[in-house]
């Protein structure tokens, strides 16, 4: 007679953080076939604006240097089925200002952030220019060019267990711009971020995507030539 064997038993995640046991969820949905082609239109456009914007890029280090150091701002972030990066920007606030203001987020985050602002970081922040050096994380496969906003492990944390479904933004890679950010501002609320990031990830196509970025880099735009926001 053969021996018995002892069922296996299944995986324990006691010991994983929230954002390590929600990966294991997103690792379970299937990538579609639309997913393949966003990856080639980030490295071809991502690769493609680097190589056009790299004097612009040069002299925006110029500028930030120019208000000390550190030139680029370095954060952990919570990418596409739960892997944690560091996302790159220009630094654009006084030095240690996120241990003064990094457990803030909403109307008090946006008013901390403009006390904080150096003056060259106030005008590189209005056109978007600190977000250039994320180009380097779409060519790495951190992020997408459209994709729900990076978050911190911390908000995720805590808006996982407040709001249970948070956990599918990992179904995507984050992105340097977003639905969300073209429809609502920035004092949303958690939930209403989430509608238009869920739309995104359910509807997401390369129509779609292209749709984002002509949008933002019509606003960019608007606001380079004329200094003020698009209506």
């Amino acid at each position: 007679m053969s021996p018995v064997t002892a069922p296996v038993p299944p995986p324990s995640y006691d010991h994983e953080s929230l954002v390590e046991r929600y990966a294991h969820m997103a690792h379970s949905f299937e990538r579609r076939p639309v997913d393949r082609a966003l990856r080639a239109f980030d490295v071809l456009i991502a690769g493609t604006t680097l190589l056009v914007l790299s004097p612009l890029i040069a002299l925006v280090t110029l500028a930030v240097a120019s208000t000390g150091r550190p030139i680029l701002y370095r954060g952990r972030r919570v990418g596409r089925a739960g892997q944690v990066f560091t996302m790159y920007k220009f630094r654009t606030l006084k030095a240690d200002a996120e241990a003064r203001i990094g457990a803030y987020y909403g109307a008090e985050l946006t008013a901390l952030t403009t006390q904080e602002q150096t003056w060259v970081g106030r005008v590189i922040r209005a056109l978007h220019f600190d977000e250039l050096p994320q180009l380097w994380n779409v060519l790495r496969g951190d992020m997408s060019l459209v994709g729900p906003r990076p978050i911190r492990e911390t908000f995720f944390e805590s808006l996982v267990v407040e709001i249970p479904a948070y956990w599918q933004r990992l179904v995507v890679r984050p992105g340097v711009t977003g639905f969300a950010q073209l429809r609502l501002s920035r004092e949303m609320t958690w939930a209403e971020k989430l509608a238009h990031d869920f739309e995104y990830v359910a509807d997401r196509s390369v129509h779609l995507y292209l749709h984002v970025l002509s949008a933002t880099a019509r606003t960019v735009i608007v606001r380079l030539f004329t200094g003020r926001p698009q209506a």
